[in-house]
């Protein structure tokens, strides 16, 4: 049951040390901006980097997720969640996570999903193709 949190930034890591605390500190500046009652939880694969004292350090919840991949830690660190509304990003700062704005209001509108694009808008051939063939190869049951 999700708490008086609103908002559970969710980040799944692996030896990320060098982007972690970056990703914080902006999804951080998001919550505070928008005044937010926020969390941001890390579901962490077993990083060997310092990765978790990093992230604990700068306020973040870490969860030891045992299972590999990246979407056990995902899955993991939204179990774990407390907000109402979970947002999902990358610990390697390729996403905008300073720029939370706009879904947090799509969200609180009643939009049941919101997604971003972190390619500012393009898509480039080569990613699309790629990614339809393994939907593809996916439904096919390669």
């Amino acid at each position: 049951m999700r708490g008086t949190i609103e908002v559970s930034i969710v980040l799944p890591c692996l030896n990320e040390a060098e982007t972690i605390a970056i990703c914080i500190r902006k999804a951080r500046q998001s919550l505070d901006e928008m005044k937010i009652s926020g969390e941001i939880v890390i579901g962490d694969n077993g990083s060997t980097d310092g990765s978790q004292g990093i992230a604990e350090s700068l306020g973040a919840r870490v969860i030891h997720v045992p299972n590999p991949g990246y979407g056990n830690a995902l899955l993991g660190a939204f179990h774990a969640s407390k907000g109402k509304f979970l947002i999902m990003g990358d610990a390697d700062d390729s996403y905008s996570l300073d720029k939370l704005e706009d879904f947090i209001l799509k969200l609180r509108s009643g939009a049941d999903l919101v997604m971003g694009n972190r390619f500012a808008g393009n898509i480039e051939p080569t990613i699309l193709r790629k990614n339809f063939r393994d939907v593809l190869d996916l439904v096919r049951g390669h």
